[in-house]
This record gives structure tokens, C-alpha cells and sequence, in this order.
């Protein structure tokens, strides 16, 4: 199964948005709230590129993107590969 890890603030529709599509394909992730800020927030911004914004979703390490960016990939039917064990 892929490591999926996906940085999150509470009360995000975007985050809650991103969960429920990953949910709806039966993965197990690592949430990582950045409510706070703190030094999750500053390992996310730079595993993302300079993004600020969350979610950010990483799979296998590699940087997916946010909420809109997961719903395209898996719409183009490139979600379903990166998740195969």
C-alpha cells in the first residue's frame, strides 16, 4: 500500500474534501494538523515547493498538489495507480 500523508487545518473544506475522496478508495493516511502552525507547517512548505495552502498530499513522497489537484489526477484516472501496493 502507498504512504499517503496529508497536511491539514481544522474546519478546511478542502482538507475534509481530499479525505473524503481517499477514504472513499479504502487508503490509510498520516494527517498532519498544522492548525497551530509550528514546525509541521514549515516541514510542509518546504516538501511542497513554497505552498502555503493545505491540504498538501504526498504520496510515496512525491507532492500531489492540494484538494483540486487530487480530485484531477483521480478524474484522469492517475489516482488509482499511485495507490496500488
Amino acid at each position: 500500500m502507498a504512504k499517503i500523508e496529508i497536511y491539514t487545518k481544522a474546519f478546511c473544506p478542502y482538507c475534509t474534501r481530499a479525505k473524503r475522496l481517499l477514504d472513499s478508495k479504502g487508503t490509510v493516511y498520516d494527517e498532519h494538523d498544522i492548525t497551530m502552525g509550528g514546525p509541521g507547517r514549515a516541514e510542509m512548505i518546504q516538501r511542497a515547493q513554497g505552498r502555503t495552502t493545505v491540504p498538501q498530499i504526498f504520496i510515496d513522497g512525491e507532492h500531489i498538489g492540494g484538494s483540486d489537484d487530487l480530485a484531477a489526477l483521480d478524474r484522469a484516472g492517475g489516482l488509482d495507480p499511485l495507490l496500488a501496493p
